[in-house]
């Protein structure tokens, strides 16, 4: 058998940092998908990972390779890795769009792979929502009609799935095109009705696969922002792909890297970069600039004795990117203020400067900064 990546066996939960009481939305145990005759067989022989040489000799292909983690309420994983490493295989196993082989998956204390079909449709109505790369819209209905039409296969009456459908349609920021058709609109737009369909019905879970790479440059940071924004409104708990590690960082509160149908590691944004445990990861970060991954908390410090901080403020929870260009223009130290504003440290501008440049490459960031 493979033995699992350097050090801990990868997506393992104690990948998964300390986040208190939050209760586990998602466990994922062991989970498996192995195509070809002999697949069953395979996973029952295995112990830990397949190999490459025992899939080949099973004449199988191995999609997920023994994935096991939890994800918290209210988190965002994003899965990321190349083409054919099994990220959007195992988003489908956890969705069970596609049946894994061999696993667990934990949603309210049930397994969802153990689920007759009525218990599942149940599930999905209620429980998840999922939005894909195709918009997958239906073109002969207006944008209020493609949103209340997972309502009305609910059940709900006509009034009450359209008035739901408008709030949808404001939250997400289509006021005034609600009587478009699909052909009407751009393809951001198009992707904002994908999102809003699949919120109507009041997810709990949300399954996302590469729902912004068919967009242009400047619609996908439009989307990604708008993302952000619904989820600081709505706390959902999210699973994303991509395969954009731009787009990983901006969004993830952790990152999965996927390489063969295995988890190589799965940990904060920064440790992900900073502390890479395995070569892949290494090579698969090398090249990303520290100011995407550092938080303002994880470079800041206390105030020295009898130091005063300029009048500029930075929230804590900000990337260096983000405050670099108005902090390197302060002569006087910056104070940083968590969510209530309170001051809680102060950055220096010739410690940002070290760390854009690399100078404190000694200086790590706490698990979850």
């Amino acid at each position: 058998m493979t033995p699992a990546p350097t050090g801990t066996p990868a997506g393992s939960t104690s990948d998964i940092p300390d986040v208190g009481i939050t209760p586990v939305a998602i466990r994922c145990e062991n989970v498996f998908k192995v195509f070809g005759k002999n697949a069953k067989r395979l996973v029952n022989a295995a112990e830990g990972y397949i190999t490459p040489e025992a899939a080949a000799e099973a004449d199988c292909i191995v999609g997920v390779n023994n994935a096991s983690f939890e994800v918290r309420e209210g988190a965002l994983l994003v899965i990321m890795g190349l083409s054919g490493s099994g990220k959007s295989t195992l988003l489908r196993c956890i969705s069970r769009l596609t049946e894994a082989t061999a696993g667990k998956v934990i949603v309210d204390g049930r397994d969802l792979l153990a689920m007759n079909n009525k218990q599942l449709i149940e599930l999905r109505r209620n429980k998840m929502g999922m939005v894909f790369q195709n918009f997958g819209l239906l073109p002969h209905k207006t944008v209020l009609e493609n949103i209340a039409f997972p309502l009305q296969v609910k059940g709900r009456k006509t009034r009450e799935s359209m008035d739901r459908a408008m709030q949808m349609i404001e939250l997400v920021g289509l006021h005034g095109r609600q009587n478009y058709f699909p052909r009407q609109l751009s393809g951001g737009q198009q992707q904002r009705v994908g999102i809003a369909r699949s919120l109507a019905i009041e997810p709990d879970i949300w399954f996302l696969d590469e729902p912004f790479s068919a967009l242009d440059p400047l619609i996908r940071k439009e989307m990604q922002d708008e993302f952000l924004r619904l989820q600081k409104v709505l706390h959902k708990t999210i699973l994303f792909v991509t395969h954009d590690f731009d787009e990983a960082l901006r969004l993830a509160d952790r990152i999965a890297i996927m390489k063969n149908g295995i988890i190589e590691q799965l940990d904060t944004p920064a440790n992900i970069v900073l502390n890479p445990r395995t070569e892949y990861v290494r090579k698969f970060t090398e090249d990303v600039p520290r100011e995407k991954v550092l938080r303002v908390e994880s470079v800041m410090e206390a105030p020295a004795a009898g130091e005063t901080p300029g009048a500029l403020r930075v929230p804590g929870d900000a990337l260096i990117e983000d405050v670099a260009e108005d902090v390197l223009g302060q002569s006087l130290p910056v104070g940083v203020v968590d969510g209530s504003g309170a001051l809680v440290g102060v950055l220096h501008p010739s410690h940002v400067l070290s760390v854009l440049f690399g100078a404190s490459a000694g200086h790590r960031p706490a698990d979850g900064a």
